[in-house]
C-alpha cells in the first residue's frame, strides 16, 4: 500500500486536497477512520442535529471539566465520517473577515493575508448568486463547493434583518462580499435540497480518478525514518500495517486529533512527549497549544403567534417533512433553517466585527430538544476573538485513548464583559419594533437577569461551544518556536510532512471555520505542487468608515 502522497483524514482539508493532487495527476491514499456518509441523517440539511449527536458519526470527544465555567464538560464534536466535520455541521458558511487574514500574515504566515487567500475561496465556489443576488464579482461561480442561501420564507428571519436595521446598524446583502459587518441572509453549503459536505463537493469526484484511494483505518502514528516522514501506521481489519507515501504524509485530521497524530509521532513538547515515554524527534512546543474556539449562548424568546418551527415538530410533522425531502428534495427539510446572520462590532474603536448572530425561528438546543415554552425563537450570539486559549495534550501513549483537551474558556477577563455586551445587544435588537407583533416574554436568560453578577452566572452556567475548534498546530515564521508548521504548511523540523486543516490556523477567523478550513486545503495544494499561488487579489474590502468613533 502506497502513494505518492498520504492525507489522514477526510474530512474538510483532507477532501480538498485530494480532490486537487488527483486532479494533477498524482497518486493519493486518503487514510479515513470513519465510515460512509449515507442516508437522510447526514443529506437531509434540516436533520443537523442527530449526526453530531451520534456515535457512529462522531468521535465523542470532551473537555475536561472547564475550570471558568463551574468545572462544567463540555461536548466537542468532531466528524467520523467521510467529509469530516463538513457531513456533521450546520452547513454554514463564512469566509471569515479580510482583516483575519492580515492579521495571520502579521502573526508570521506570510502570503496567506486576505489578497492571497481571497484567490482561493473564488476558485473553491459555486456560488449560486441568481438566486438572491449578494456580490458576484467578490464570489467564486465554477468551483466543486455549490454555496446557496435558504428560501427566508418565515416572517421572523425577515424580522430579524429589520430589527438589525431599526437599530442602527446596517444591512449587508453578502457579509462573504465586500462588506461582512451587518445584519443580512446567511449563506450554506447546502445544493439541491442536499447536505454539500466536502465529501460531495471534493472526495467524490477525486474517487472517479483512478489515482485516488480511500482507506478505512486508523491512523496510530506517521512513520519517520532519518527525519522524514515515510508513512503512515494503521490499525486496519485487525491488523497493523503501514502506509507508504513516496513524497509526503498530510496530516488533515482536525485541531484536535491533528496534534495529537503529530505528538504520537514524535512531534511536540519534548518533556511532554518525555513524560509518555515517546522518543522525541522534532522538539516542537507549539504541538498542541493555542486552542482557540468559539463561545455562544442561546438568548430565547417566546413567540406569541404560532409562526416558529415549533409547529412541526410532531411527529407526524416530521415524517412529512422527512417524506417530502426524501421523495422530492422539497420542503423544510432542505434548510438548515439557519436564514439570518449579523455581523457587529462590540464598541467604538473596535475596527471590524467580534459578535456573530445566528437567528434562529426555533427555542431549541443543539441536542435537539426543545425550550418547555413552546413557540419561540433564538439568537446564538457570542465574541468572535477571544484572548482565552487552552491546550490539546496526550493522556497516554496508546493511540486509542483520547486527547485531553481544555480550553480554558472565558479566561481572560475581557471574555465577561463582552458576553455581557452580547446578550444587552441581543436583548435591545429583540427589543425592536420589527418583532412587536410576534414577541413574548424573555425565556432565557429571562427578564430577571440583568445586573453583572446575574448575567455572569447566566454565563457561566449556559455558555456552549461553537465547535469551531482550531490553532493547535500554528502556522507561523520558521524561525518562530511556537510555530508547528511554515507558511507552506509544512512541519518544521521534519522532511516530507505537512499539516493542514483548522489546526494551523494562528488566530481563529470571524464566523464558522468550515469554509476557512476548505480554503487551508485549497491553498496547501498548491504549495504541496510546488505550483505558484493564485494571483493576488485586488478586491478592498468594506471597514465601517465610523468604526472608531461608534459601535454602529
Amino acid at each position: 500500500m502506497q502513494a505518492e502522497y498520504v492525507i489522514v483524514g477526510a474530512g474538510s482539508a483532507g477532501c480538498a486536497m485530494a480532490y486537487r493532487l488527483a486532479e494533477a495527476g498524482k497518486s493519493v491514499i486518503v487514510i479515513e477512520h470513519g465510515g460512509s456518509d449515507a442516508g437522510p441523517f447526514i443529506q437531509m440539511p434540516a436533520a443537523l442535529s442527530y449526526p453530531m449527536n451520534m456515535k457512529a458519526y462522531d468521535w465523542g470527544f470532551h473537555t475536561a471539566p472547564e475550570p471558568h465555567l463551574g468545572g462544567r464538560t463540555l461536548a466537542t464534536p468532531r466528524g467520523k465520517v467521510i467529509g469530516g466535520s463538513s457531513s456533521i455541521n450546520g452547513m454554514v458558511y463564512v469566509r471569515g473577515h479580510a482583516r483575519d487574514f492580515d492579521t495571520w500574515q502579521e502573526m508570521g504566515a506570510r502570503g496567506w493575508a486576505y489578497a492571497d487567500v481571497l484567490p482561493y475561496y473564488k476558485r473553491m465556489e459555486h456560488w449560486h448568486a441568481g438566486i438572491h443576488g449578494g456580490d458576484p464579482a467578490w464570489r467564486g461561480t465554477d468551483g466543486p463547493l455549490h454555496v446557496t442561501r435558504g428560501p427566508r420564507r418565515n416572517p421572523l428571519v425577515k424580522a430579524f434583518v429589520e430589527a438589525g436595521k431599526q437599530a442602527g446598524y446596517p444591512e449587508t446583502k453578502d457579509y462573504n462580499g465586500a462588506q461582512q459587518e451587518g445584519f443580512g441572509p446567511f449563506d450554506a453549503t447546502i445544493y439541491r435540497g442536499r447536505r454539500w459536505s466536502a465529501a460531495n463537493a471534493y472526495l467524490r469526484p477525486a474517487l472517479k480518478r483512478e489515482n485516488c484511494t480511500l482507506i478505512r483505518a486508523f491512523a496510530r502514528r506517521v512513520v519517520i525514518e532519518e527525519g522524514r516522514a515515510v508513512g503512515v501506521e494503521v490499525d486496519r481489519k485487525g491488523q497493523t500495517e503501514v502506509i507508504r507515501a513516496t513524497r509526503e504524509v498530510i496530516i488533515a485530521a482536525s485541531a484536535i486529533n491533528s496534534p495529537k497524530l503529530l505528538m504520537l509521532s514524535g512531534i511536540g513538547p519534548a518533556d511532554h512527549l518525555a513524560e509518555h515515554g515517546i522518543a522525541v524527534i522534532a522538539d516542537r512546543p507549539g504541538v498542541g497549544q493555542n486552542l482557540q474556539d468559539h463561545l455562544e449562548l442561546y438568548i430565547q424568546q417566546a413567540a406569541i403567534q404560532p409562526v416558529t418551527l415549533f409547529t412541526y415538530w410532531k411527529l407526524i410533522w416530521k415524517a412529512l417533512i422527512g417524506a417530502a425531502w426524501l421523495f422530492g428534495k422539497r420542503g423544510l427539510g432542505t434548510s438548515n433553517q439557519f436564514e439570518s446572520a449579523a455581523f457587529v462590532r462590540s464598541k467604538p474603536g473596535v475596527e471590524y466585527p467580534d459578535i456573530q448572530f445566528h437567528f434562529l425561528p426555533l427555542a431549541i438546543r443543539y441536542d435537539g430538544k426543545v425550550a418547555a415554552e413552546g413557540h419561540g425563537y433564538q439568537a446564538h450570539v457570542g465574541p468572535m476573538r477571544s484572548a482565552s486559549r487552552g491546550a490539546v495534550t496526550l493522556t497516554s501513549a496508546d493511540p486509542a485513548a483520547d486527547p485531553h483537551i481544555l480550553f480554558n474558556y472565558m479566561s481572560d477577563p475581557q471574555d465577561w464583559a463582552d458576553f455581557r455586551t452580547c446578550i444587552r445587544l441581543t436583548r435591545e435588537i429583540f427589543g425592536q419594533a420589527a418583532f412587536a407583533p410576534y414577541s413574548g416574554h424573555e425565556i432565557q436568560p429571562g427578564e430577571a437577569v440583568q445586573s453583572d453578577a446575574a448575567l455572569d452566572d447566566f454565563i457561566r452556567a449556559h455558555a456552549e461551544s461553537a465547535y469551531h475548534p482550531c490553532g493547535t498546530c500554528r502556522m507561523g515564521a520558521a524561525d518562530d518556536p511556537m510555530a508547528v508548521v511554515d507558511p507552506e504548511c509544512r512541519v518544521i523540523g521534519v522532511e516530507g510532512l505537512r499539516v493542514a486543516d483548522s489546526s494551523i490556523f494562528p488566530q481563529i477567523t470571524n464566523g464558522n471555520l468550515n469554509a476557512p478550513s476548505i480554503m487551508v486545503g485549497e491553498k496547501a495544494s498548491d504549495h504541496i505542487l510546488g505550483r505558484d499561488p493564485l494571483p493576488r487579489a485586488n478586491d478592498v474590502p468594506w471597514i465601517n468608515p465610523k468604526w472608531a468613533v461608534s459601535q454602529r
